[in-house]
């Protein structure tokens, strides 16, 4: 007799978060328990949808990441939380740290018209509690096609644990994730989440 998980049997979900370098943006998304994060591009077209095009800052596309998640096991609110409060800084326009330019802005791409108004309530939300001493530029636009970086910068940071940029800007992001959200975490036995969602994907 097989089993199945009935998280197997809810149809995913998908988003995509833009917010800087999508190194840390993967690497924060993929610690999260139903969810699976693959980095990419959007916003501009499949034909610019290269790196070192992408760079220039001219093709319209933002480094992102495609977030395939399950409502049934996480949230779309909480994955706001995490974009909003962990991933990246929502007040910087058209950059993230060291990193500048219109490729490296804040935007979420939703699927549904449910997301896009879930977003809208949480930028309102988050203005009026005042958590950010600047105004939230987080732009919201209708996902119309997403596609996915280079193999070298799938898992970066996972693959690349040391490497200056990583230990500088990434790291302290997860060490943030682990504190402030550490109920979101997947854990060991959650571990096989992430495997079927990367399977679903294929």
């Amino acid at each position: 007799m097989k089993f199945f998980h009935l998280s197997l049997l809810v149809a995913l979900q998908h988003v995509v978060f833009a917010g800087g370098c999508f190194w840390g943006m993967q690497a924060v998304f993929n610690e999260l328990r139903g969810a699976s994060a693959v980095a990419g591009y959007a916003g501009g077209s499949a034909a610019t949808a290269h790196y070192e095009m992408v760079e220039t800052g001219q093709t319209g596309h933002a480094e992102s990441v495609d977030v395939a998640y399950d409502p049934s096991v996480i949230s779309f609110k909480k994955l706001l939380d995490v974009y909003f409060l962990v991933a990246h800084d929502p007040t910087q326009l058209n950059r993230q740290g060291p990193d500048e330019g219109t490729q490296y802005r804040s935007e979420i791409f939703y699927t549904t018209n449910a997301q896009r108004d879930e977003a809208k309530a949480e930028i309102a939300a988050l203005q009026q509690r005042r958590v950010f001493s600047d105004p939230i530029v987080t732009q919201l636009a209708p996902l119309k096609g997403f596609y996915r970086a280079e193999d070298y910068h799938q898992d970066y940071v996972a693959h690349n644990p040391y490497a200056p940029y990583v230990v500088i800007n990434d790291k302290p992001k997860l060490s943030h994730l682990r504190r402030e959200f550490p109920q979101l975490l997947r854990t060991q036995q959650h571990a096989y989440v992430r495997q079927s969602i990367g399977s679903a994907r294929r």
